[in-house]
């Protein structure tokens, strides 16, 4: 009752608003369960494919969208779970990606949408980064539900970072046909397997999306990106700290010289 209160309230307006255009929407099941595996541009990827479907779609969040206590704390947690989100403790990585895991087997079993980003993260730079073979593929392959590969398209540039009003114009949606992993059924625990069937998603949404592919995962890249702009701080600091320095330097040599001037003119020879 509140997913379908929270839909007419949000998405309804979402959609006035961007017209968001979408491709192969008759490729999400009218009904039982599926994985819906998609790109991670934007924030806003967990509002606008919710949006254009029929269904409920059930996405992670984490726990603290939840627990935050006061009148705002309380409001957002109603947002979150009106919109079908489900909170997931991330304390620790492997403690978040087995609660991750859980969540997504018990949507599945109830026969509904699951909505997963592989990258784990959003791209850091609108490209499209290695999939984490943990989450996606374990489910798949313990419930059996299909995969429907999801292309987002253009939603980073509603609301770059640092942008507070959102920028109208229309993103879009491209959904791929449902791929069946039944082949590897009861396998969930093979690495290799894991990591054959997150990439066929891969290149799948690649495919749909249209983006460059960098083959390592989002956080990494992530982290680099941090560290460049840290050592980048850390040398304008160094340069700043130099210069000023050499102005320290200069101004004591050109003091030491004028009262050195002084002291010629003060000890030089009287007049007669």
């Amino acid at each position: 009752m509140l997913y379908g209160t929270m839909k007419v309230a949000i998405g309804g307006p979402l959609k006035l608003a961007f017209r968001p255009w979408v491709e192969g929407l008759e490729n999400v099941p009218a009904e039982g369960p599926a994985i819906l595996a998609s790109n991670h541009l934007s924030f806003s990827d967990s509002f606008f494919l919710p949006a254009v479907l029929d269904r409920k779609v059930t996405f992670i969040a984490k726990a603290e969208y939840f627990t935050t206590p006061g009148v705002k704390g309380r409001m957002t947690a109603a947002f979150f779970k009106g919109v079908g989100q489900l909170p997931v403790d991330r304390s620790g990585a492997r403690g978040a990606g087995e609660a991750a895991i859980k969540s997504g087997i018990e949507v599945l079993e109830r026969g509904e949408l699951f909505g997963i980003y592989p990258e784990g993260t959003r791209s850091p730079d609108g490209r499209l980064y290695r999939g984490k073979p943990g989450g996606l593929a374990r489910v798949a392959l313990a419930t059996g539900a299909p995969v429907v590969p999801v292309a987002m398209i253009d939603t980073e540039k509603i609301q770059p970072p640092g942008q507070v009003v959102p920028k109208l114009m229309r993103p879009g949606i491209r959904i791929g046909k449902p791929l069946d992993f039944s082949r590897y059924q009861g396998m969930e625990h093979d690495r290799f397997v894991l990591r054959a069937v997150t990439d066929e998603v891969m290149y799948e949404i690649m495919k749909l999306s249209g983006q460059e592919y960098v083959d390592m995962y989002a956080t990494a890249m992530k982290r680099q990106l941090a560290e460049a702009a840290k050592a980048e701080r850390e040398a304008e600091k160094a340069a700043r700290a130099a210069v000023a320095r050499a102005d320290k330097e200069q101004a004591e040599k050109l003091r030491a010289a004028m009262e050195q001037a002084d002291r010629g003119q003060a000890g030089g020879p009287s007049e007669r």
